[in-house]
């Protein structure tokens, strides 16, 4: 099962393997959920996210949607809308309903054909490839051309991917699905060893992108937009719309556990937080989003770990292990 199959909620992928890239929705299973969303990234690309704040009308949205193709892949929304209308799953007006998709993007035209990226047909095959299965994870759907340890350059990079990861304690299930294309590097809190991230100039090991700034080196020039972290975390528990804001808040401190730098100008990092009710139960909000941030670190780690590398791009399990 995936990781949100318990809170009520399939996932989908849709991959260009040419294209390197694709897209990633989260729909629940006939019926609307809570939605909230904190972004701390500074290069960030997003459609609907002012409707996620507690003041506006809209209370419940439809799916998630998850995509890479920078800008241009935000056309992917609308084949999750004509799947959603297709299936009467939206806000009911007059004339019929109309499906409430947030989505967030990220920048992955370095890689595969850049012309070639996520669109409405890419949107509707992820909503029809959804599921309550085992969730693929890796070089796939929004982290099919993610990447991670930019600083340097992407020549000096490594693959990124999208990982998930779900805790279950005291009745209720708190999951994470997260696409990694940070500018920074990925790290394992529990041995500080890098996983995946910049490399040397000759491409044979990882030097530690925060190492290497304090040694002294500094990058030449920067890439605006060229990043950025994506993902969701989803419980079964009811949680009003200010409720699941600070869940995405503190979701943020579970990237910051295995990511560094992190929330960069240049990277677009935006984290929504859903609330399916599934489980009928009430739950404190700290202990939900303290769950939140261990299963997006978690989460983090399984994408890079479960990664394919790209020709110049290594995986984390295609380089030896950094030494102890």
């Amino acid at each position: 099962m995936t990781s949100f199959a318990p809170c009520g909620l399939v996932v989908g992928h849709a991959t260009d393997v040419a294209g390197a890239t694709g897209c990633t929705v989260v729909r629940g299973e006939g019926r609307p959920f809570r939605c909230a969303a904190h972004v701390l990234g500074r290069a960030t690309g997003t459609r609907e996210l002012a409707l996620l704040d507690a003041a506006h009308l809209v209370d419940r949205v439809d799916a998630i949607l998850l995509t890479g193709g920078s800008a241009y892949g935000l056309d992917t929304a609308s084949g999750v809308m004509r799947w959603m209308e297709e299936h009467a799953r939206g806000f009911a007006v007059g004339a019929g309903v109309v499906p409430i998709v947030p989505a967030a993007v990220l920048f992955d035209l370095w890689v595969g054909d850049a012309r070639i990226r996520p669109d409405a047909a890419a949107g509707y095959a992820a909503c029809e490839a959804s599921s309550r299965d085992a969730l693929a994870q890796g070089s796939v759907g929004a982290g099919a051309g993610a990447t991670v340890g930019k600083l340097f350059g992407i020549a000096r990079a490594m693959k990124g991917g999208i990982g998930s990861a779900s805790i279950a304690l005291a009745g209720l299930t708190v999951g994470a699905l997260v696409a990694v294309n940070a500018v920074g590097d990925v790290i394992d809190p529990a041995t500080a060893r890098v996983l995946a991230g910049a490399r040397s100039a000759d491409g044979a090991r990882r030097i530690g992108t925060v190492r290497a700034l304090l040694s002294g080196e500094l990058p030449a020039a920067l890439q605006a937009g060229g990043a950025t972290t994506i993902g969701i975390v989803a419980t079964d528990a009811i949680l009003a719309k200010a409720q699941a804001t600070k869940v995405a808040q503190m979701a943020h401190d579970g990237l910051a556990r295995c990511i560094a730098p992190l929330h960069t100008m240049f990277d677009g990092d935006a984290i929504f937080a859903l609330a399916t009710g599934a489980s009928g139960r009430l739950a404190d909000t700290s202990l939900v989003g303290a769950l939140a941030a261990e299963a997006m670190t978690r989460a983090v780690l399984q994408a890079v770990c479960a990664a394919s590398g790209l020709p110049g791009l290594p995986a984390a399990g295609e380089l030896a292990p950094e030494p102890a």
